[in-house]
């Protein structure tokens, strides 16, 4: 009997507590219709909600100070992660705080236990536009540290790619990407951890790009300087084809190998290709040098065929009517020394085939004298 009594007295209390957390967990519940008439009456029913929402009120104004802290005082990026998850802590206990019950201050509540926030809608806004401003920044610095990585890596592999490049051409194309990251770098936001970092390391990436494209650009003028010569040398070529020809068709070819020359003369021993230009410039000097040669031996054998065709000429009229004995010696004498200026004439001159003509009558003509 005793045993029946004590298990009823235990079971109604079971109830009875069962119940009775029930209740409080009923009046907890965040309906404002359930919990305004419960404050009145009995306030202390509602504690386990206000010391949670005070809880989550504390948190979340220390992870936003933190979070502040951290993301505008960054010494390593490990500042921003953690900034990061501040954020996001933030965000959550700011999210398990009843926006319902913005404007409703526990009064009772913060009269015993002096609750520390005010729960205005203005707090709670200013709250989530600061965590909003946060997650900005944390964004951008996330961005601007991944950009400042992979552009980094980039540029280091450019250095390493040109140093091992042959062609220039394929360094053209190395530099191009390279300049490309050194772009990225300069334009990171400066306000970013990352634009810090690489503050310190620009100018040294600067200097040594402007080393390698002045490298590259002299280069490039060095091979237009070759490349200006090489087309003027065709052109010379070409045209001083298919000997003989006039004085002032040699004399333009020499011109064109001249142009030739003063090109490669602009390169200087300090430039690269200098030992190609050197040989180029040899082979130019001694076609330069020949045509010279083409071009008096061709003004001398012109002028030494005008001279012995007016000399014939005159010698026609002297003895037109035929040479008389006394005569003979001196025809003999003249015809010989037009001869002589015809012999002058060198071969491969456009006298040369008129001159040999007019060398075999003055020897017929001779000989006739002669019989």
């Amino acid at each position: 009997m005793k045993l029946k009594r004590i298990a009823w007295g235990l079971g109604i209390t079971t109830v009875t507590t069962a119940g009775l957390v029930g209740l409080i967990s009923l009046v907890n519940l965040p309906y404002p219709m359930i919990r305004r008439p419960v404050s009145k009456v009995a306030p202390l029913l509602l504690l386990p909600s206000y010391i949670e929402m005070d809880h989550h009120y504390r948190e979340a104004i220390a992870h936003v100070e933190q979070a502040d802290q951290l993301i505008h005082h960054v010494s390593s990026f490990d500042d921003i992660k953690l900034g990061e998850e501040k954020v996001k802590l933030a965000q959550e206990n700011l999210d398990k705080l009843p926006v319902w019950f913005i404007g409703y201050e526990p009064k009772r509540y913060c009269q015993m236990f002096s609750c520390s926030w005010q729960f205005t809608i203005d707090e709670f806004e200013a709250a989530r536009k600061k965590i909003g401003r946060m997650e900005a920044i944390i964004f951008q610095q996330k961005n601007a540290f991944n950009t400042y990585q992979q552009a980094e890596t980039n540029l280091q592999q450019a250095k390493q790619n040109y140093q091992q490049a042959t062609q220039l051409k394929e360094k053209q194309t190395i530099v191009t990407s390279w300049q490309q990251s050194l772009d990225e770098l300069q334009q990171l936001p400066p306000q970013t951890f990352a634009a810090t970092l690489v503050s310190s390391k620009l100018d040294s990436y600067q200097r040594d790009f402007q080393a390698v494209t002045g490298t590259i650009t002299a280069k490039e003028r060095t091979n237009t300087m070759i490349s200006a010569a090489k087309n003027f040398s065709l052109s010379a070529t070409k045209l001083c084809e298919n000997p003989p020809h006039s004085v002032d068709k040699w004399e333009e070819c020499q011109q064109l190998w001249q142009k030739a020359i003063t090109r490669l003369e602009t390169i200087s021993q300090d430039d690269l290709g200098y030992l190609e230009t050197q040989a180029l410039l040899a082979e130019y000097e001694t076609n330069s040098s020949l045509v010279k040669l083409q071009s008096k031996a061709e003004k001398e054998s012109v002028e030494a065929l005008e001279m012995a065709k007016k000399d014939i000429q005159s010698l026609q009229e002297q003895f037109a009517d035929g040479v008389e004995p006394n005569e003979r010696k001196l025809f003999i004498t003249k015809m010989q020394g037009n001869m002589e200026k015809l012999k002058q004439v060198k071969t491969g001159t456009t006298a040369y085939n008129e001159a040999q003509q007019l060398l075999s009558l003055a020897e017929a003509k001779l000989k006739e004298a002669t019989q």
